[in-house]
């Protein structure tokens, strides 16, 4: 991130302040570059070509997109010029995207959520599988803003989204998989695991 684009930074005219759209360009090529590597990431465990590796690429995934949102939280609202979205033309289809992830992750995916930590403490369910698409559907609707060159639209995108849905979905699928893993990590059978170090110790 830009050292200039910090908290308070008035964000919203930064063509009308060609080092700010400077700064505003560094900080969208930033962003797409996180999204096109979570994209990617998504796109490979989706695959199941590394079953095993599932859940700590989606850790890592998840972590490094999250700090790209935190970013663009940090700063003031982006505000498109035109104060509209461009049509950037239909969204992509994620579909198998998440039928393939639902049926990687079978019997892991679906978890207890609450609807609103702050407004509404209801208990509700989540699934990893769609929070992964719904990260990825909204990196993918902003990267298309940027490759045609529409840098505040861009960022307007990452930022509202994120702050409206993608960042809360990627955040619970965060702490569900920490989850995941640290169960996996730690309730081993501690014989098993003792065989396993001696195994690896005495091949």
């Amino acid at each position: 991130m830009p050292d200039q684009v910090t908290p308070g930074t008035a964000a919203a005219s930064g063509a009308a302040d060609p080092e700010l759209f400077s700064d505003l360009r560094a900080l969208a090529d930033d962003s797409a570059a996180e999204a096109r590597t979570y994209l990617a990431t998504v796109a490979d465990i989706a695959s199941g070509a590394n079953p095993a590796a599932a859940l700590p690429l989606g850790l890592l995934a998840l972590s490094q997109v999250l700090v790209m949102g935190a970013r663009l939280g940090a700063i003031e609202d982006i505000v498109p010029e035109d104060r509209f979205e461009v049509d950037p033309g239909p969204d992509v289809e994620l579909d198998p995207l998440r039928e393939n992830l639902t049926n990687l992750l079978e019997g892991l995916d679906d978890y207890a959520d609450i609807v609103d930590p702050v407004t509404e403490p209801e208990l509700t369910t989540g699934s990893i599988s769609n929070d992964l698409t719904v990260v990825a559907s909204a990196l993918a609707h902003g990267l298309r803003h940027h490759e045609e060159g529409r840098i505040l639209e861009a960022l307007w995108w990452w930022q509202f989204s994120y702050l409206s849905d993608w960042g809360e979905r990627a955040a619970s699928a965060l702490r569900v998989l920490q989850a995941l893993l640290a169960h996996i990590r730690l309730d081993a059978d501690a014989d098993a695991v003792a065989e396993a170090e001696f195994d690896a110790l005495h091949p």
